[in-house]
């Protein structure tokens, strides 16, 4: 069936075949933030996981996480995580979008919670903040999480 003639099912979170394919072309990890901070905290020498559970028993997955150091690292999208610089609401199906954005927030503060409680270290940065400062950040606590255990 060409695009132009679909039609979204009744309760579909899709107002139109464009929004659709728009929102389908989001990613969820590998994002040119996540990357750029990866590669710096890389070149500084550490290594790390990506996309990974930080908690086997937690259906959650950290940009970058640093088992040993017991380090989660966040890179979270302004829009997706209600950024309160950037983010500006939506204009179409508002009422699904602001609950979604609403939705996010609660579990990362749940998220950072449950790390927490488990003894780790959650740093969140947000999209536009600046790849050196957020690696530079990264590797500092990772190297004092790491004397700490030693």
């Amino acid at each position: 069936m060409p695009q132009e003639d679909w039609v979204p099912p009744a309760g579909t979170w899709a107002s139109s075949a464009a929004r659709r394919r728009n929102m389908q072309a989001i990613r969820s990890r590998d994002t040119k933030p996540e990357w750029l901070i990866r590669r710096l905290v890389h070149a500084q020498g550490l290594r790390y996981r990506v996309a990974a559970k930080p908690l086997p028993d937690l259906r959650r997955t950290a940009d970058l996480v640093f088992r040993p150091a017991k380090v989660a690292v966040f890179v979270d999208g302004c829009y997706w995580h209600g950024c309160p610089e950037h983010y500006v609401p939506p204009k179409t199906n508002e009422g699904y979008w602001s609950d979604k954005v609403a939705r996010n927030m609660a579990r990362d503060r749940d998220t950072d919670q449950r790390l927490t409680e488990a003894g780790w270290m959650v740093l969140r940065f947000w999209e536009h903040e600046s790849p050196d400062a957020c690696a530079l950040k990264v590797a500092t606590t990772v190297s004092r999480r790491r004397s700490e255990k030693s």
